[in-house]
């Protein structure tokens, strides 16, 4: 069932009284959905148009206050508009049409909402009076992307639609962040009715708590002025809520160590020496030693997830006193008990930290805290990070290492897609700054770094963006280069390239005998030629002393998408490692630990 070419005649033909306060602008859907998006200052838009949305991407043709980026696959357009919001903090945009064009995009979804990341995405729907009768390229969107998303919509009547997005975009980038769904069918966005664009949206059955309750916060105070072994443990609550600069600040003040989870980089420079590395599975020595024998701990947006404490028996073996920041109250004593609890902004709640914390006569035990630090720095001997390099073969953590080295001075971001490759982008990288280390945490989604840095780069179309992949994860999102090549977007791609399916590798390696079950990539592609055939460069690297000039050749050529083959070390492993089930001390540093 659609839409007949009458009615459209028909509601193409009427004609509405000129705009005033009196009567406001008839509109037709469409043209209601371009305005909101413009009135939300939306930059970029990324998808993929198909029959229940070409009402809409004919109002699109119609302006040019947004930018249309057409991908190659619907998934790559959220993921696109999630790496945007990543790296800004504007909520991200995505347009995708009906059936297959919702399904194909609910793992970009679903990756958004595991890492809590501003978004709205749009999806066509079959004309109302189809919606349940399975007409063509119908699916329940709703149904569908309900477990993936922090609210979805269904517009039935026009007349709806305005208000509608303005909930969307609030409750997006409100509280904790994350992806909204908003189904527009067909005749909606043909239909007319008055446009009105409120300026301000109040929801009753929605108000997530900004401020952290005083007394809460006057109790974590007490307890971190009287600790002796104390650690500061944050998560990307600290980057989505632009509270770097207070966490440092917090650092500074209480001289305590500080460690951060995989989603937290850049929070606390890594060069900072209280800085102890990220921690969990493939943490530090140091850093995870730390968080198993702190007596106080400070978690401030971080969850206490499986990858971070592995298992929660084992880590509630030593008593501790827990103070947990988060702006979302269902993540606090989830996994563990909490003794002091505090929802709330986490910027705020940290400004008022430190404020109390100052205003105090009270100051860290200094003996105490000496003492601490003796033994941190102990474990900090064991250089946890350290590999065997080579002039043989190439090692990844020193193509990692170099990268690092060669962009120091320069203003880059770091996209990942999923694996061992990620692992060593986050350990070897040193990230200065918030918001510069774009990966897939919660979900762990394979395909994003490409779509990542082509959302990245048109937000900073100045800076350098490097997606570090390997030769399984590009694939998946590979098409992707024909969009970085139709909009100019020149991003690097380091592909460690080890014929493996890396992690899956490790882990049979380590836990399944040896028995390599469909890990290996066999019948690759020659990627160079692959680079040039969409207009790119191909670079192909295969011995350790060719790295770093072709790192120095990407980065100079500043104007073109450069793809690194660099075929690495097929037998290397990501150490340290916690197995799945064990605690965070019982790591595993080495070959020799097995």
């Amino acid at each position: 069932m659609d839409i007949s070419p009458a009615e459209v005649k028909r509601a193409a033909s009427a004609q509405p009284p000129a705009p005033s306060a009196l009567h406001p602008e008839e509109l037709n859907g469409s043209e209601i959905l371009v305005r909101c998006l413009q009135a939300e200052q939306v930059k970029y838009l990324w998808g993929y148009p198909g029959g229940a949305v070409l009402y809409i991407y004919d109002e699109l043709y119609k302006q040019d206050a947004i930018q249309h980026i057409l991908v190659r696959h619907e998934q790559a357009a959220v993921h696109a508009a999630d790496g945007y919001a990543r790296a800004t903090g504007d909520v991200g945009v995505a347009l995708v049409t009906s059936g297959p064009g919702v399904t194909n995009a609910v793992t970009g979804i679903a990756t958004a909402y595991m890492d809590s990341i501003p978004m709205v995405i749009i999806t066509g729907q079959v004309p109302t009076p189809a919606i349940g009768l399975d007409a063509f390229q119908e699916c329940d969107t709703v149904g569908i992307t309900r477990p993936v998303v922090k609210h979805n919509f269904l517009v039935k009547d026009v007349r709806d639609l305005a208000l509608t997005l303005k909930k969307a975009f609030h409750i997006a980038r409100s509280g904790r962040p994350g992806p909204v769904v908003v189904d527009i069918p067909k005749d909606v966005s043909v239909k007319t009715c008055a446009f009105h664009y409120p300026e301000r949206i109040e929801m009753r059955s929605y108000n997530p708590v900004k401020k952290g309750h005083g007394g809460q916060i006057r109790k974590a105070v007490q307890l971190l002025l009287g600790a002796k072994r104390p650690y500061i443990y944050t998560g990307g609550g600290v980057i989505l809520g632009e509270a770097s600069a207070e966490l440092r600040q917090l650092v500074d003040l209480l001289g305590f160590p500080c460690t951060h989870t995989l989603m937290g980089l850049g929070a606390v420079p890594a060069s900072d020496p209280r800085f102890l590395g990220m921690l969990g599975m493939h943490g530090t020595y140091e850093a995870n030693m730390t968080m198993q024998h702190c007596d106080v701990l400070l978690a401030v947006g971080a969850r206490f997830d499986d990858r971070v404490i592995g298992d929660p028996a084992h880590f509630a073996q030593v008593q501790r006193k827990i103070i947990h920041v988060d702006i979302d109250p269902s993540s606090i004593s989830k996994r563990v008990r909490v003794d002091v609890p505090i929802v709330g902004d986490v910027k705020d709640v940290l400004q008022e930290l430190i404020a109390q914390l100052s205003a105090a006569p009270a100051r860290p035990d200094a003996a105490a805290l000496s003492a601490w630090w003796g033994q941190v720095n102990e474990w900090r001997q064991r250089n946890c990070l350290a590999f065997k390099d080579s002039t043989e073969v190439i090692k990844p953590q020193a193509v990692v290492r170099k990268l690092c080295d060669l962009t120091r001075e320069r203003d880059v971001y770091i996209t990942s897609d999923v694996g061992q490759h990620q692992m060593w982008a986050a350990q070897y990288f040193r990230f200065e700054q918030p918001r510069r280390w774009i990966n897939s945490g919660g979900l762990g989604t394979m395909g994003v770094g490409l779509p990542y840095a082509m959302g990245i780069k048109l937000a900073k179309p100045e800076s350098d963006v490097f997606c570090i992949t390997g030769e399984g994860s590009i694939q998946m999102c590979i098409q992707e280069l024909s969009t970085c090549k139709q909009y100019d977007t020149p991003v690097k791609i380091v592909s460690l390239n080890n014929r493996y399916l890396g992690m899956v590798r490790q882990w049979q390696e380590l836990m399944y005998g040896g028995r390599y079950s469909h890990s290996y990539v066999d019948a690759l592609p020659d990627f160079v030629k692959l680079a040039e055939a969409y207009g790119h460069v191909g670079l192909l690297v295969e011995k350790p002393a060719d790295v770093e000039p072709a790192l120095r050749e990407a980065i100079a050529l500043r104007d073109r998408t450069v793809f690194l083959d660099i075929r690495t070390d097929p037998t290397e492993n990501v150490w340290p490692m916690v197995q799945a089930g064990k605690g965070i001390t019982e790591m595993l540093l080495g070959s020799e630990d097995l």
